[in-house]
């Protein structure tokens, strides 16, 4: 009797853990083939309103640059700023987005914004790749959170666990 029990309960739990496995797998996959959803998007919007109103503030002035996402980017690199032949645009990468968006949200959007504005005022500097002591404190100007040149990838995983350490 309760060797079935425990067959019952080990079935029980295999069932539970692949289900919990092929929803993730869906999850993962319908945001990989499919467009952005429309509160990330909302998301998006929202900060980069945040960040104009951060460069009235401190800049006097707010001049907005085309973000595109896209699945292009390689690797874990979650955004990049592109000038070429004048135009400026911000790229954020959507491979990394759904399981950093707060990240991509409160250091990615100002951090590449920062890029851009130097971009546009003329004094981006090759110093550090492009993160000089100026980049940085535009960064922090536009109200990023993290103004570093690589991101910390222990920091963004232990800000999603339920409990601090």
């Amino acid at each position: 009797m309760f060797t079935k029990k425990l067959e019952f309960f080990f079935l029980a739990v295999i069932i539970a853990a692949g289900t919990v496995l092929g929803l993730n797998y869906y999850r993962s996959y319908s945001f990989k083939h499919n467009p952005l959803p429309k509160e990330y998007l909302k998301k998006i919007a929202n900060k980069e309103k945040d960040v104009l109103d951060h460069m009235q503030k401190n800049f006097g002035f707010k001049i907005e640059f085309p973000i595109v996402i896209t699945d292009k980017i390689p690797g874990k690199l979650y955004g990049l700023t592109s000038y070429e032949n004048g135009h400026i645009t911000i790229l954020l990468n959507k491979k990394v987005m759904q399981e950093s968006m707060n990240y991509m949200l409160e250091s990615v959007i100002p951090y590449e914004y920062a890029h851009a504005l130097l971009f546009y005022l003329h004094k981006n500097s090759n110093i550090n790749g492009g993160h000089s002591k100026l980049w940085k404190q535009t960064c922090q100007k536009l109200g990023g959170k993290d103004c570093r040149q690589y991101v910390n990838q222990k920091e963004i995983i232990i800000s999603k666990m339920p409990f601090r350490l």
